[in-house]
């Protein structure tokens, strides 16, 4: 069975950006790619989808390493990617 989670879910859940909403705005100006395509908040991610989110200041790249069930602990957080350099 394929697991998927919304890609503004994921930035929430995950803590790449701390709200849901903020990450709805993030990605409905094209800051966003998903394996190098611009993407919508409703963007379905998989386990293995690179994300590239451009902040202000600086740009992270980071590939999905698990998909949660659930919301996590922010201890729990960081282990659901791994950032690219």
């Amino acid at each position: 069975m394929l697991i998927c989670m919304r890609l503004d879910k994921f930035l929430k859940v995950s803590r790449l950006i701390k709200r849901r909403t903020v990450a709805n705005e993030v990605s409905d100006t094209g800051r966003v790619y998903v394996n190098g395509n611009s993407a919508k908040p409703s963007k379905q991610l998989k386990i293995g989808d690179e994300i590239k989110i451009e902040y202000a200041n600086r740009t992270v790249n980071v590939k999905v390493v698990k998909i949660p069930e659930n919301n996590v602990s922010i201890q729990e957080a960081p282990t659901l990617y791994t950032v690219i350099e």
